[in-house]
């Protein structure tokens, strides 16, 4: 892999690697920062209070008046964004919580983003293990190599950041429509959802015997298979935190179908460990892009009790399963469950010969 980056549409040519920085900022922003907050404020027609308010909402360090840190994209998008406010569109108090929230999920995609492109563009995983290569952190060929190729490619990737996120967008909608809809549902002080916790069974024991790069691949690899089984059943990944993954679904079959999916794409996958899985079934309060409440909190204890390759449900979703083709709960014994109390858990599996329910049975 050469030291020096690569270049191409998008990215200014130059020989040296000391300004990459500078001539990435170029390409993806427009130009180099030159201008000062007080200069941006005053750009965009806006009072410097309300322009830092903004600023901080965007996830981004405090600025000195003498900083040149700012481009006229960050002008433009002040100037945009308080528009909608003066013309009474949004108030300030909706302007900024949208405002943190592109920012947080920004933040997250671009890291992603980033190491993805970098480890694409990195020696073969199979290096490592004859103690080549074993660093978690890219190479800085490889560093520039990859901020070159986002560079390159971002004008392709764009619009397809904006079409999926206009897809999850009208999915929401239609779930927040749904959910206040007296029709489907009788109580809308919160929704009704099938919540599970994936955990992977000993994975202590495997940060141990593993590199941290074996690691970041580990992750990624449960990562990338949890949410192709999730989403191939129409449910939602809510957030993962290295060993677990929380997804729901508003329908109890295909929350079902997709966790008995989970232990077997575990199974069959020979870099992973077992997977373990607890479904609850009931109201969840949803906020920022999470959810909630005692429902959340019963499948997380739940899945601490469950067997390794098992999936245990309570007695809420074994009755929301009832007659269900394709599944079988059967009663386990009573367990006190810390923070929850006494429930009686239920082993889940596939009835012989039962239907395997599909995205077309309800969405999340």
């Amino acid at each position: 892999m050469p030291d020096e980056p690569a270049t191409g549409p998008g990215l200014p040519a130059d020989s040296s690697v000391d300004d990459l920085p500078e001539r990435v900022e170029r390409s993806l922003l427009g130009r180099s920062a030159s201008m000062r907050r007080t200069e941006v404020s005053e750009g965009a027609g806006v009072d410097p209070v309300e322009a830092r308010r903004f600023w901080h909402a965007m996830g981004f360090q405090v600025v000195e008046d003498d900083e040149a840190m700012f481009t006229d994209a960050d002008r433009e998008a002040l100037q945009r964004i308080t528009a909608m406010v003066r013309d009474g569109a949004v108030s300030e108090e909706l302007a900024l919580g949208m405002t943190r929230a592109f920012a947080r999920t920004a933040d997250r995609l671009a890291v992603w983003q980033t190491q993805l492109v970098a480890e694409s563009l990195a020696p073969p995983f199979s290096e490592e293990l004859e103690g080549k290569d074993s660093r978690s952190v890219p190479a800085p060929g490889v560093a520039a190599d990859a901020a070159a190729l986002l560079a390159r490619t971002i004008d392709d990737v764009e619009p397809l950041l904006v079409y999926v996120w206009r897809r999850h967008l009208t999915n929401a909608i239609q779930r927040m429509l749904a959910d206040a809809d007296p029709a489907i549902r009788s109580d809308p002080s919160a929704p009704v959802r099938a919540v599970g916790f994936a955990d992977l069974v000993s994975f202590t024991s495997f940060v141990r015997r593993m590199s941290e790069r074996q690691l970041a691949r580990l992750v990624q690899r449960f990562e990338l298979l949890a949410s192709d089984v999730v989403a191939e059943h129409g449910g939602r990944v809510i957030k993962t935190v290295g060993d677990e993954v929380l997804f729901v679904h508003t329908e109890a079959a295909a929350a079902s179908a997709i966790a008995l999916d989970l232990v077997d794409a575990m199974a069959e996958d020979e870099l992973l460990p077992p997977v373990r899985v607890g479904l609850a079934h009931g109201r969840v309060v949803s906020r920022l892009g999470d959810v909630f409440g005692m429902t959340v909190n019963k499948a997380s204890r739940i899945t601490a009790v469950t067997p390794s390759g098992a999936v245990f449900v309570d007695e809420d979703m074994a009755r929301a399963l009832g007659s269900v083709s394709g599944f079988t709960a059967i009663e386990r014994r009573r367990r006190m469950l810390r923070g929850i109390g006494v429930v009686t858990l239920h082993e889940l599996r596939r009835a012989p010969g039962g239907r395997r329910p599909t995205a077309d049975d309800g969405s999340a």
